[in-house]
């Protein structure tokens, strides 16, 4: 009988010292794999789709529409469902865009909700993801900043369009945002 709780003990140790083995070996420090051409976007169209959700100064209605990169003017521009441009972002003024994303109760789920019936209160749980462009700008001509939202239709346009306007705003990247550093200051 002794002898059998030995030979237990001896396995279980074994067994222990495998984890504790495996754990370590898992826990190691390992490079971060940053390789840039594989997180490579393709280029965002020209023009998309986009629904303007506020942050405008003097446009206070939401409304779809389209924004355009303007290559000969260094600038987004967005045109309203009548197909005039509305305002428009240089490059330069642009500091800061990043994607977001809401997680909402659709349209249906509120519907099912609200239905006087047992159990229609699981409607509350049916949920859409919702991707949005956020730009911060500065507009030095007429020392303005802001913020501005700008609804798309899914994520890979989104990140297409933040790589590509990223690139051509000449922003630095940092995780999935572009920022413009700041200029060095030296104080005396």
């Amino acid at each position: 009988m002794l002898g059998m709780r030995k030979e237990m003990y001896k396995a279980l140790m074994v067994m222990v010292a495998g984890v504790v083995v495996a754990i370590n070996g898992y826990s190691q420090v390992r490079p971060v794999e940053s390789d840039a051409a594989s997180s490579r976007k393709p280029a965002a169209p020209s023009s998309f789709a986009a629904k303007y959700e506020g942050g405008m100064f003097g446009f206070n209605e939401r409304e779809v529409g389209t924004l355009k990169f303007d290559e000969e003017n260094k600038r987004l521009v967005f045109f309203g469902k009548d197909q005039k441009e509305k305002f428009s972002f240089a490059y330069d003024a642009m500091q800061v865009i990043y994607p977001q994303s809401k997680s909402v109760t659709s349209t249906t789920g509120n519907v099912v909700r609200n239905i006087p019936l047992p159990g229609a209160i699981l409607g509350g749980f049916i949920k859409e993801k919702r991707q949005y462009l956020v730009l911060h700008f500065d507009d030095p001509d007429f020392e303005i900043k802001g913020v501005v939202n700008f609804k798309l239709d899914n994520r890979e346009l989104l990140d297409s369009v933040i790589q590509t306007l990223g690139e051509k705003a000449k922003l630095k990247q940092r995780g999935d945002a572009y920022y413009r550093p700041r200029s060095s200051r030296t104080e005396i």
